[in-house]
This record gives C-alpha cells, sequence and structure tokens, in this order.
C-alpha cells in the first residue's frame, strides 16, 4: 500500500522533482567548483533527498486528495474512528507517522539535534504550519494530523539517534567516507529496485 502510495506521488509530481533537482544540483556543482570545496558524495545525495522529501510532502498536503472535508480541533477523534488494519487507518493513522519520519531523521542529521525536545518543537512549528495552510487553501484542518506528524518525527529521530550510537561502536575501517557513499549507493539501488517492481511513474 504505501508503496503505491509513494509511486502515485511520484508519478504526479516528477515534472517539479526533476526540474527542481537539475536546477539544485547544477547551482551546487557550480558553487563546489567555484569555491573549491570537497565532495562528500553520501553528504550531498542526502541533501538531495531531503529537498525531494520536501516536494513530495508539498504535493501531498497541496495536490492529494482527501476523503473527508470536516476539519478536526478534538484530538484522537479521527484517529479513533479508524478500525486497526483497516486500509483508512493504514493510510489516515501510520500515513501521518510515516510521512513525517523522514522529516525527523533529515532534520536531526543535518542539525545534529541531541534532545527530542529540539525535533518536538520543529514538528509542532512544521505540522502546524502544513494544517493552516490546508485550512487556509479549501482543504481541512486535523488536529490529530499535527499530533500523528509529531510522532512520526520522534521516531525519525529515534533512528537517528539509533543511527549515531551504532556509528561509535564501528570499527574505524567502516567510518570512512568510501564505506558510506557505498552504503548510500546501495540504498538508492535498493529503492529503485524496490519501487520499479510495479508501476514506475506511469511508464511501467
Amino acid at each position: 500500500m504505501f508503496r503505491q502510495t509513494f509511486l502515485d506521488i511520484l508519478s504526479n509530481s516528477w515534472p517539479m522533482i526533476f526540474i527542481c533537482s537539475v536546477i539544485i544540483v547544477s547551482m551546487r556543482t557550480v558553487w563546489i567548483i567555484k569555491e573549491k570545496k570537497e565532495v562528500i558524495f553520501y553528504k550531498e545525495i542526502l541533501g538531495l533527498c531531503f529537498i525531494i522529501y520536501v516536494m513530495c510532502l508539498f504535493y501531498v498536503v497541496t495536490f492529494q486528495d482527501v476523503s473527508w472535508s470536516t476539519s478536526n480541533f478534538i484530538p484522537f477523534k479521527e484517529m479513533f474512528r479508524y478500525s486497526i488494519g483497516s486500509k483508512l487507518f493504514f493510510k489516515n493513522v501510520l500515513g501521518n507517522m510515516i510521512m513525517f519520519m523522514p522529516y525527523g531523521f533529515f532534520v536531526s542529521y543535518f542539525l545534529k539535534l541531541k534532545k527530542p525536545i529540539s525535533i518536538f518543537l520543529l514538528a509542532v512549528l512544521a505540522s502546524f504550519t502544513i494544517e493552516f495552510t490546508q485550512l487556509q487553501i479549501g482543504r481541512v484542518f486535523d488536529v490529530d494530523d499535527i499530533l500523528l506528524n509529531i510522532l512520526g518525527a520522534l521516531l525519525g529521530f529515534g533512528i537517528y539517534i539509533f543511527i549515531m550510537k551504532l556509528k561509535e561502536c564501528l570499527p574505524s575501517i567502516l567510518k570512512s567516507q568510501l564505506i558510506y557513499n557505498i552504503l548510500i549507493v546501495i540504498l538508492i539501488i535498493a529503492s529503485i529496485l524496490y519501487l520499479s517492481n510495479g508501476k514506475w511513474l506511469g511508464v511501467m
């Protein structure tokens, strides 16, 4: 379900992602050459992934269809409507959590956050801004979405902390940039293979 949802997002937002990615990568490349900066491949890829994630998030909260049309200002009202394991539960409860897990991870990674209160406050601001914006453009405001987004961001922060702790336990040879570059390439290939096992951007 989540794979198909992500494929649907990509199939509709790929023009924006492609154009913005080319512009950003070309500008970044020129800046690196001009300033004679060292290229750290895995960091560049993570930065680009975060930008693509933000663009996908923009599409989801701005253009994706919704199955309800009434705002909810009562905490837990909407999320308890769905039976655990149902399609709506996966889409509206787990979906809202998973949607913000990359936010929690990327923000924690780039800002080197160590305390959950930091990502909590940033997630509150980001999620509230999204819900407020949706209300202004004719969609709906749901306080439960904010709660689930915050939980997802905290889970993303937890994943970041786990990886950092795991990194500390690794031998020096496994902490080199080469190893990280190889890992990021493997993750990219694995992601492409996973997503391409089905309909890819409406081509297959």
